[in-house]
């Protein structure tokens, strides 16, 4: 029975996620798996993702782990990474393509007359580098996180909740919009923690230490 499941639903950067997983918890047994069973088994669940909204699900549906994901994302300590956080929404503008509805909202595109910065220099899309994250409350995944630790992006959506209360830290781009989620036993983020140095280390830390409760 693994400690820490990766999901592998054939997309995504799941090799450099598992990777980091192990160095920062090496007592820990960590799996990159496509097999539903042992994804079941696992006492935590990673659900990567990298590239686009609606082959990431089509994928995800072509690989016949929909319904484990659904039902891991209920009861256990769940971390969504990039695409992993959009999936988990109703739909997005992407496609446009539905969601596993998980959480209420939907992903949007940065609207390319926004972005402009405050210098009035145009902003690329997409969103790539380190941006600092803003933490909008408290959870354990934060841990030894300084407020306003730079985090790595890579992306071209991002979520709106419809929920703000789920809104777990904000980045600026230009305008702040939400970067990490936190509702009872899911975190997920649209940085990548692999790629995030210390920060992004002591995050998935935090993560195999978190029992998913705040």
């Amino acid at each position: 029975m693994p400690d820490i499941a990766v999901v592998d639903y054939g997309m995504g950067n799941l090799r450099s996620v598992a990777k980091a997983l192990r160095f920062v918890a090496p007592q820990c047994t960590t799996v990159v798996s496509s097999d539903p069973q042992t994804i079941w088994d696992a006492a935590r669940v990673v659900l990567p993702g990298q590239s686009a909204m609606p082959d990431s699900m089509r994928c995800l549906d072509a690989s016949g782990l929909r319904e484990v994901v659904l039902r891991a994302s209920r009861d256990r300590p769940f971390l969504g990474i990039c695409l992993g956080l959009q999936m988990l929404f109703e739909g997005s503008e992407e496609g446009p393509t539905s969601g596993l509805s998980v959480l209420a909202g939907r992903v949007v595109r940065f609207r390319e007359a926004a972005m402009v910065d405050a210098g009035g220099q145009r902003l690329k899309v997409p969103h790539m580098g380190w941006s600092r994250v803003r933490r909008t409350q408290e959870h354990p995944l934060w841990r030894g996180i300084d407020d306003g630790a730079r985090f790595y992006f890579a992306h071209s959506y991002y979520p709106a909740p419809a929920d703000a209360s789920i809104t777990a830290a904000t980045v600026a781009y230009p305008t702040a919009f939400t970067c990490a989620i936190a509702r009872a036993n899911i975190f997920a983020v649209q940085f990548h923690p692999e790629k995030s140095h210390r920060a992004g280390l002591q995050l998935l830390s935090n993560f195999v230490a978190w029992n998913g409760r705040v």
